[in-house]
């Protein structure tokens, strides 16, 4: 699906069951090719939330 880039940055290091890379659930990495725009851009904001919280306790590689 064109129009919103893969957000990966090819760190894939996980802290439950979330990449601290990308914020990406390993459930949400696996399913993105089938994702249309819409759900795409829903994990996408999942994932700035959670790399918030990774960033606030120190945990955010990168």
């Amino acid at each position: 699906m064109a129009g919103v880039k893969d957000p990966c940055i090819s760190i894939c290091k996980f802290e439950r069951e979330i990449c601290v890379g990308c914020g990406r659930s390993k459930a949400e990495i696996k399913a993105w090719k089938a994702l249309d725009k819409p759900a795409r851009r829903a994990v996408l904001a999942e994932a700035d939330l959670r790399l918030l919280g990774l960033a606030a306790t120190g945990r955010r590689k990168g």
